[in-house]
């Protein structure tokens, strides 16, 4: 984990040399992510961070000093592991036909979000700028079209954007489905829109 500047500037998290520090800093992160799916980021506290972690007060702040920095760093590591996993499929994506390819993304963003469920919580609840939701949400968009280039060479740029970003919005409406508390007919509700998205991609990326 890179040195990070807090928005104000005032502040910066420490990047650990040594693989106990970076374990240390493993088991900071992975507590604050269960605080902030119990509580939400208001209701998180750097006390009860350090208490889940086992850790002292003194070890948290060392690493982070200040709430903000620890969501934002637990925020990118989320992040990095959804950026990665886009670009492994990329990798995948001209040995895929396009129907397992639809599958494929339907699936992950649904896999993405139930391995991160302190992603969900924190760009809810805290105090994320706008202007970096969006860069996230692009990022995302550009993945997605360089899996879909990788797959379907042949579609120029313009056209492989359009279906990254109708993709995108199939994808974010499993999510939504999938996270639907006591929703009847869960199944054939993401079914439906697997085979929707298989369908728009046989045509939006047919040679």
């Amino acid at each position: 984990m890179p040195p990070q500047k807090s928005t104000s500037g005032t502040a910066a998290t420490r990047a650990p040399r040594r693989q106990r520090g970076r374990e240390r800093v493993a088991a900071l992160l992975a507590a604050a992510a269960a605080c902030f799916v119990e509580k939400g980021y208001a209701g998180t506290t750097m006390t009860e961070v350090a208490a889940r972690a086992g850790s002292a007060i003194g070890s948290l702040y060392q690493f982070f000093p200040t709430r903000e920095l620890l969501a934002q760093a637990l925020l990118d590591d989320c992040t990095d592991d959804l950026y990665g996993r886009l670009q492994r499929l990329a990798a995948q994506a001209p040995a895929l036909d396009t129907d397992r390819l639809g599958a494929t993304l339907i699936r992950l963003l649904v896999d993405f979000r139930r391995r991160h469920p302190a992603f969900v919580a924190l760009i809810e609840s805290a105090p994320i700028p706008i202007a970096q939701a969006l860069a996230v949400r692009r990022r995302v968009r550009a993945e997605l079209q360089a899996v879909l280039a990788a797959h379907a060479p042949w579609r120029d740029a313009r056209e492989l954007h359009a279906a990254a970003t109708v993709a995108q919005q199939l994808m974010k409406a499993a999510v939504a489905v999938n996270a639907e508390p006591g929703m009847p007919g869960r199944k054939a509700a993401l079914d439906g829109l697997r085979h929707a998205l298989q369908l728009y991609l046989r045509e939006a990326l047919a040679r």
